[in-house]
């Protein structure tokens, strides 16, 4: 039972009850064991993991990451192990925590997309998917059903036939109308969105006139991109009824607290983790100091009370 010394912190996000609403976002996090020596994982409400697609993917040509101001360009291009390696190398560490797991994935095609879906819908000790159709630094795939609402609409109706996990869609900053995304996306049969990926950036070095990422163009993270992400989750608290996951430059436990307050059920940390790894306890032990000192008894009454 929850009380102003000992707030809830707990939210839900379809089937997944989270102990508290943070999560750790793909690609940001590795697949967890790196991070493990810094702090106890099963504190996190959710990870989830780097992406996986059905084959193992190289990623873009470096220089990869690029620091610029208020964040970093990054063009990883979703390198992963692939479906199989994913299962047989990284799963069974998973299998020690307490906590839920999410898997991200992706692929090229629809058919690529419900094939994994399947795939990990056979395997226990997985909460739910966050489907990426979002990534700003590939040639295919995603990027093309994250910026049209009538593809995501059917992507995401032909997937949710396919899984009876939590199904979560990731979608892309880089839209005309954020809030007709994520409208396309529960449509289709989302039981919930996570909001944004990165924003298609890029940076030139001036004394060799050459780009700065080996692919060209990457994706800005960080906290200059935080009060565009804090709008776009403020329309589309205005457009859906399935809860949101907010994300984009959240830095520290006030910065969680107005992603909340807009009408995040949850957030995920992301660059932040490259910084300080501990972020993520920390944002979670200031949310509760929040609470209290806020005489609040239970996060759910901050979820969407801004205005």
């Amino acid at each position: 039972m929850s009380t102003i010394l000992n707030p809830d912190l707990s939210v839900t996000i379809g089937k997944i009850r989270l102990r508290n609403p943070v999560i750790v976002s793909s690609g940001t996090f590795g697949f967890g064991e790196e991070f493990e020596d810094f702090f106890d994982l099963n504190h996190l409400g959710a990870i989830i993991t780097k992406g996986i697609s059905l084959k193992p993917m190289k990623g873009n040509p470096p220089p990869r990451i690029f620091e610029t101001e208020g964040g970093i360009i990054n063009s990883i291009g979703l390198q992963n192990p692939g479906f199989q390696t994913f299962i047989k190398n990284k799963l069974p560490y998973y299998k020690n925590l307490k906590n839920h797991l999410i898997i991200n994935f992706f692929g090229n095609t629809q058919k690529e997309y419900i094939e994994l879906a399947k795939r990990f819908d056979r395997i226990s000790g997985i909460s739910g998917l966050e489907m990426n159709i979002s990534c700003p630094n590939i040639k295919r795939g995603g990027i093309v059903f994250g910026t049209n609402p009538h593809m995501a609409y059917r992507l995401v109706q032909a997937v949710r036939k396919t899984t009876t996990l939590t199904l979560i869609v990731k979608l892309s900053p880089n839209v005309t109308d954020i809030a007709l995304m994520a409208k396309s996306a529960e449509d289709g049969g989302a039981d919930a969105v996570s909001l944004v990926n990165t924003f298609r950036a890029m940076a030139v070095n001036i004394h060799t006139r050459k780009p700065e990422l080996g692919n060209v163009i990457g994706g800005l993270s960080g906290p200059a991109i935080k009060p565009i992400a804090l709008r776009m989750v403020w329309e589309v608290n205005q457009a859906v009824h399935i809860p949101i996951i907010g994300m984009g430059g959240i830095m520290n436990a006030e910065d969680a607290i107005e992603f909340i307050l807009v009408g995040a059920s949850a957030i995920q940390i992301g660059t932040a983790n490259l910084i300080d790894p501990k972020t993520g306890i920390k944002v979670i032990h200031g949310i509760r100091k929040y609470l209290i000192r806020n005489k609040i008894g239970c996060i759910q009454r901050l979820i969407g009370a801004f205005g």
